[in-house]
């Protein structure tokens, strides 16, 4: 638990303050204002993977110099670092999608509503699966930088 706590976590935390700005606003942005949630499950999974893949891109530089000071070069850790995101976000929004749905059943919540909290759920489930992906696959090489 003590390693959790170290400075890789309160970095992770700082990188995801700004991951989660930049993020947020495109989710946000593509499900109310640009009206995908109009378009049922499909729009919060297109909104959601926005979301992923505009702030994965901030979240690998910002994470593998500054959090984990990963010096590790190549295709291997790109590819770890991309199936990690892609796993984490699958668990994540697939679990807060039915778990949220029957938190909420029989509220009278409209679905933009119901789907803006799913969206939130998942992305406090995917902060914590996340920052285990990353420290313990994508960046779990010993190579690091001062």
């Amino acid at each position: 638990m003590k390693k959790l706590l170290e400075g890789t976590f309160v970095r992770f935390l700082m990188v995801g303050v700004l991951n989660t700005a930049v993020g947020f606003g495109v989710m946000f942005a593509l499900y109310n204002l640009a009206g995908l949630h109009t378009w049922g499950d499909l729009g919060y999974w297109l909104s959601s993977a926005a979301n992923y893949i505009v702030g994965s891109v901030v979240s690998y530089f910002l994470n593998k110099h500054f959090t984990f000071r990963n010096a590790e070069r190549g295709w291997k850790v790109v590819a770890r670092f991309v199936l990690s995101i892609a796993v984490c976000w699958v668990l994540a929004y697939g679990i807060a999608k039915p778990a949220v749905a029957m938190v909420l059943a029989g509220m009278p919540l409209s679905q933009q509503m119901q789907g803006n909290l799913t969206m939130l759920a998942g992305a406090g489930l995917f902060v914590v699966l996340n920052y285990a992906g990353q420290r313990f696959f994508a960046f779990r090489n010993t190579k690091k930088t001062k």
